[in-house]
């Protein structure tokens, strides 16, 4: 075999496995569901890199009991400085819609430290409750430290008036499920310009604890801030982001976790004045 047919060969074989790398990971992203035999109860035993979602203590989401929530005088405003978004990518990520950001768009402040916006992606019905309460949707707004540390922004969302973001994101999100249903397992969706003023909206009341992720692999050390005061979005809107999920998906809230002996700490403007 002349030496480049065994160039070819090897090339071959370096890209077959490649491809066999790609879609075993691609499987192990999407072989938990939210019932049934892989449902969350099950998550940490689907495979190694997933034990955390069942040994992990420090997991999320929880439901905060406000009486037990811990009133912190040292935690101040929620700084969040987001601007507008010119290259944004809408993505069917199996187990929810999220909109990823290909640039920089803004940052929010935590304890003194930076996070950088990375993506939002959103949960049906929510994933925390508050004194037991659960709501339709919930907004993670997932941000990322220079040092690899992650924070979330968590947003709670009753029925009402349309969602300003949303309304941006209607006609994407048409496209993105026209894309779903024609079979496209990756589906993406070029957003181009989204204007992020509604989401650094002033916030007069926040809880903050340490987490995890709230999917697989559940990774822990994540500090979560969820918003107290729920926004609105229009029941058609709700629809429209479950709508090119696939059934066993559609429903996507992991139950609460244990506290584990976890503080909720609860910033309270109305208490600092």
């Amino acid at each position: 075999m002349a030496a480049r047919e065994v160039l070819q060969v090897i090339l071959s074989l370096g890209v077959a496995l490649l491809l066999a790398a790609c879609a075993a990971a691609y499987a192990d992203t999407v072989n938990f569901t939210y019932s049934g035999a892989n449902g969350p109860a099950m998550w940490g035993s689907l495979c190694p890199q997933y034990r955390l979602c069942s040994e992990g203590k420090r997991q999320s989401p929880i439901n905060i009991v406000n009486a037990d929530a811990e009133y912190n005088p040292k935690l101040i405003r929620l700084r969040r400085n987001y601007r507008a978004c010119s290259n944004a990518t809408l993505l069917d990520n199996h187990c929810n819609i999220a909109l990823r950001y290909d640039e920089d768009v803004g940052y929010v402040v935590v304890e003194g430290k930076k996070y950088s916006l990375l993506q939002m992606h959103w949960h049906s019905p929510s994933e925390h409750t508050i004194d037991g309460e659960r709501f339709p949707v919930e907004l993670h707004l997932v941000h990322k430290s220079v040092d690899g540390n992650i924070t979330v922004v968590a947003v709670l969302y009753q029925f009402g008036r349309a969602d300003p973001l949303l309304i941006q994101l209607k006609d994407k999100m048409a496209e993105l499920k026209k894309e779903v249903l024609a079979g496209d397992e990756q589906a993406r969706v070029p957003v181009g310009v989204v204007k992020m003023r509604s989401l650094k909206q002033h916030t007069r009341k926040y809880y903050r604890y340490v987490g995890s992720l709230s999917t697989p692999p559940c990774t822990e050390n994540v500090v979560w801030n969820v918003l107290g005061e729920a926004r609105k979005m229009s029941r058609r809107q709700a629809a429209e982001l479950q709508a090119p999920l696939k059934e066993a998906y559609r429903r996507n809230a992991r139950p609460a976790q244990a506290l584990n002996g976890r503080v909720v700490q609860v910033y309270d403007e109305s208490r600092s004045q």
